[in-house]
Order: structure tokens, then sequence, then C-alpha cells
């Protein structure tokens, strides 16, 4: 109280929370021939008001709605909901009446109503003013919900009350996320979620919202007859303490204007991720993440991928592959190709080769011939780039494998 304790007061406050009811299981409650209901076998019998459904031997009560015996769990993403009313105890009227509501967290005090509702003018004996709140938690920790409450007496003293209600907002999902780096300039993020509730929840939406460098691909979910159907089946139930991996495909942009998608070096952000559930009585819930940050791979000055390979090849029979040489410098460098043999797999063509010069974050696609010499799963080593204006060389072994086999043995 900050004027006058509560039993001077003319007016009291209530609040309570609103929420839905909670499933309670019942245990199954059997007898025996030389008990009370005889050979029934089940006390429903007796008390058709169980509702147990009709003949079904030894059925448990079922799943019975309760309705909450505390304030329960509040999981940030959720909507607190509360009821708040005031009444006139006295049996005087009062004028004037301001109700006002904030909640108080760790890091800011939010006004959730009455910050610029006009004060009710009167309140008769045994009347009382009744409002509904709602507001969606985004912070974890405690949380004081502050209701004000402020009037005019007959006499015309004004009076005012505080009440303060406390509660913990909890955390509903465990996310963890890992990065996969591809051969590519592909990136794959693997999203582990985990329900850490007591109450398993309907996973609606689990998105990856990227970045403006990125563009995301899905791999949740398999396409058949034009239907897309989710690999984790049709149901999308998440037990207490379960958890589900998905999978997202994220892909460098292509620049206006350019041929190739640019080259992203240091961190980077990749965006962050929305999910969005629902309890058992369809309370809904959401929660976004931070944005989510990615450590680029170094390569040095260059940058050397396989842009096209075989799977296998025929032995002593020449093939093809294609490499993409990236810049990731800030520097021009002109270039010279050396080739040395190594076991298993002889280069076919000129070593010394000037590929001239590759500009900064530019690239350029170098096709080389190869003979096969030992059948098996060969490495292909042994390319050298040499910057002439730097006389600085770069080794390149082990870029790819390729298998070889024999003309009697046949393609795998």
């Amino acid at each position: 109280m900050d004027v006058a304790r509560e039993k001077e007061q003319l007016l009291s406050i209530k609040v309570m929370r609103l929420t839905k009811p909670s499933f309670v299981s019942n245990i199954p409650i059997l007898s025996e021939s030389k008990d009370l209901p005889g050979n029934g076998g089940k006390l429903s019998d007796f008390y058709p008001s169980l509702g147990v459904a009709p003949n079904l031997t030894g059925f448990t009560m079922g799943e019975l709605l309760t309705l909450p015996q505390n304030f329960g769990s509040i999981y940030l993403g959720e909507t607190f909901s509360c009821f708040v009313s005031v009444h006139n105890d006295s049996i005087h009227n009062t004028q004037d009446i301001h109700v006002k509501t904030d909640l108080q967290t760790s890091s800011q005090r939010l006004t959730l109503s009455g910050g610029t509702t006009p004060p009710s003018p009167s309140l008769a004996p045994g009347a009382c003013i009744d409002q509904v709140i709602h507001h969606e938690v985004k912070e974890l920790g405690t949380h004081i919900l502050v209701c004000a409450v402020s009037y005019t007496t007959p006499s015309g003293e004004n009076l005012s009350f505080r009440k303060f209600y406390k509660f913990q907002v909890l955390k509903p999902l465990d996310v963890k996320t890992k990065f996969y780096n591809a051969e590519s300039d592909e990136v794959y993020l693997e999203a582990q979620i985990q329900n850490i509730t007591q109450s398993p929840m309907c996973m609606e939406k689990v998105a990856l919202e990227p970045a403006a460098d990125y563009t995301v691909e899905e791999l949740n979910s398999t396409q058949a007859e034009d239907k897309k159907h989710l690999i984790f089946g049709g149901f999308t139930y998440l037990n207490p303490m379960d958890t589900r991996q998905y999978l997202y495909c994220l892909k460098a942009k292509t620049p206006a204007g350019a041929e190739r998608p640019f080259l992203i070096k240091g961190v980077s952000s990749i965006g962050k991720l929305d999910i969005v559930w629902k309890t058992t009585l369809g309370e809904k819930g959401r929660l976004q993440t931070s944005q989510l940050q990615r450590m680029a791979p170094g390569y040095g000055d260059l940058k050397l991928s396989i842009a096209q390979i075989p799977d296998s090849v025929p032995l002593e029979k020449p093939f093809q592959l294609t490499c993409r040489v990236t810049s990731c410098c800030e520097r021009t460098m002109d270039l010279k190709l050396v080739l040395n043999n190594v076991t298993g797999l002889v280069w076919l063509g000129i070593s010394g080769k000037q590929l001239g010069k590759l500009g900064p974050n530019a690239s350029m696609d170098i096709k080389l011939q190869l003979i096969p010499t030992v059948p098996g799963l060969q490495s292909i080593s042994g390319m050298r780039l040499v910057d002439l204006y730097l006389k600085r060389t770069y080794e390149h072994d082990d870029i790819a494998q390729v298998f070889v086999y024999s003309d009697d043995e046949g393609a795998p």
C-alpha cells in the first residue's frame, strides 16, 4: 500500500490469470468378483457420471478436463492473459476511478492498460470495473504485474493503492544450430529443437528467414504426387524432452549483372529461425531466434573448387574435369598453371600454361584432362597455381576423387 492500509480502502482489486483447462489422467478402477461391484468389473457401472465408454471392460475413466489449481507455467513466446476486477466494497459512491496495469521486467516497464484511458466517472456500491489484458511475453525471468487504482471518496479525498503479482517466464524450447560448409558455395544449417516444457506441443511452423545475402531451401519434406510430405510423418506433435532436427540449404545470392554469387568472407548473418507452436488445447506460442552468425571458411588468396567431374571413368582412357579458381584477395593476380603427375593419374596437356589475369573477387574456369593408369579410387593432386606478380605458388592437392574401373569389370 502506498497511501493507506487495505482495510481503509473503499475499493478492492482482484487479478486472475485466464488460462484453458488441462487434461488429467486417471488410474483405471477395476474390481474382482468378491468385491462389492461383483462381476461388473467396473466401478463406473455404479457411478455413470464418470462418463466411461459402455461395453469396454477394464477401460480407464479417460482424459478428463480439470480447471487450473494454481497460477501455472508461462513460457516465452506465449500470450499472458489476465482478468482484472476492481470492486466497490463500501456503501458509498466513488468517483474518478482510474485503473492502470504495468508489467515490470528486468529490462523495461510496459504499460498494459490505463495509460491513456480516461477515469470512470463513478462506481456504485457493489459494482465493479472489469477488464481483460493480453500480452505476448518476450523476455525470460521474473515479471511483476503492477496494478494501481486511484479514486475520489464522497468527501473529496483522493486515495490510491497498488498490488503486485510476481511470476516467472520459462524457456519453452532449447534450440541448437550447426553449420556445414559444402565444397560448393552452399551452406547447410541443422537446427535441433527440443521441447523442454511439461506438455506436448504441436509444431505449426519452423522456418528459416534468410538474411539479404542468402536464399534458403528447406529440406524437411519430400515431393510426391504434387504434394509435399513432411519427413517426420503426419504427426507434428513434439512430446516433452523430445528433439526434432530441421535442415536448410543456404546459397549466396548473385548480384545484379554478375555471373556468379559473390564470395562471403568472415562473420556473416545468415538469418533467423521462426518457430510457431500450439499446446494441447490450442494456445499459440511463437519464438524467433536472434540473427544466426556464421564464420565463412578461409581460403587464403585463392579458392579452388570442382565445377564438373565424372563419378567413375574407364582405365587408360582420358576424362575431363572443370576447375573453378576464385580470387579471395583485393589485388589482381597473373596466374600460371603447373601440373605435376602423381601415382595413378597422368595429366594430359601442357604444364606452365599462362592463365591470364584474375581480378579481385573474380573467378575463372579451367578445363583439364587426365588419363587414369591404376584402377580403384584415385585422388587428383599435383595442381599448382603461380602468381607471376608476387612469385608466389599456391599448391592444391587432393582436390577431388574419381573411381577408375577396367573395361572387363564395367562401370559400377
